[in-house]
């Protein structure tokens, strides 16, 4: 089995705000994969050593007056889908969609029911980013576009996109775990107009899209944007997030001077999710 370094975090006093500005440092800095319970975080790297993980902790920015203790190991691959029955609850998002595990019932107030066995990638509604994307992508009108989800994660961005009545949805990921368990989670849902490729942003050469959704972190969207706009039709629309609220005046700056206008920002719990339009 693949071996793994393993991070066991604590935060004192504990925050959900801390807890998810260290996840996103540590995605930057290479990590793949998270788990979060009451009384940890668990971060793990399929490419860093026990030394240089310890390393890469210490160089992160923790929020003043927060202290952490840590530990770090190996482990080998483990049952992720036991890991997550064990450990993952349900959300519905602004009580219209309902995010469940397999071993979850349905629920029949909601208008959308997604299920997600989202084994060790990113993207199950809990999190502030993928909560405001969700909101977003269900306030607008995506009937007939071509839906780009970059950075796709568990894939539910992209199936709510296809529950909206998208013509076709793009997915994409760089990490292989994302590639993998975006396409059970498509199978699972029942989608047929998800495509799932495994790559980075060269994929979008020869490409346009009407929408465009980015859920990663601030660097990647940073250093990736103006492959995103060119694959974006005139008048289309792109949403990121992943963005702290102290990052949105950057982006935006930045993305004005690639030809992308502001249309709207919403916040939760110290991250940003920004809505830009192509004129």
């Amino acid at each position: 089995m693949a071996a793994f370094t393993e991070l066991r975090i604590k935060t004192s006093p504990f925050s959900e705000e801390t807890n998810e500005i260290i996840i996103a440092q540590l995605a930057e800095l290479g990590f793949d994969s998270f788990m979060e319970s009451e009384s940890e975080l668990l971060a793990y790297s399929s490419i860093h050593s026990v030394s240089a993980a310890i390393n890469t902790l210490h160089s992160i920015a923790i929020p003043a007056g927060v202290s952490i203790d840590y530990s770090a190991g190996e482990t080998g691959e483990r049952d992720w889908n036991e890991e997550w029955e064990t450990g993952f609850e349900p959300v519905t998002v602004d009580g219209r969609c309902h995010i469940r595990a397999s071993h979850h019932p349905v629920n029949p107030a909601a208008e959308y029911n997604i299920t997600i066995n989202p084994r060790m990638a990113f993207g199950t509604g809990h999190n502030p980013t993928t909560y405001m994307m969700l909101e977003a992508l269900m306030d607008m009108n995506v009937e007939d576009c071509r839906v780009l989800d970059m950075g796709c994660g568990t894939g539910v961005l992209a199936i709510m996109a296809e529950l909206r009545k998208a013509r076709s949805v793009t997915a994409i990921d760089t990490d292989e775990w994302a590639y993998r368990n975006t396409l059970e989670n498509i199978r699972i849902n029942g989608c047929s107009r998800v495509e799932v490729l495994l790559g980075d942003a060269q994929l979008l050469a020869n490409r346009e899209f009407d929408l465009v959704l980015a859920n990663i972190t601030l660097n990647v969207l940073l250093a990736n944007l103006p492959a995103y706009a060119q694959s974006l039709v005139c008048k289309g629309h792109m949403l990121l997030s992943g963005i702290l609220t102290t990052d949105v005046d950057r982006l935006l700056q930045y993305a004005k001077s690639i030809g992308l206008e502001p249309v709207a920002t919403r916040t939760l719990e110290g991250w940003a999710m920004v809505q830009l339009h192509r004129s």
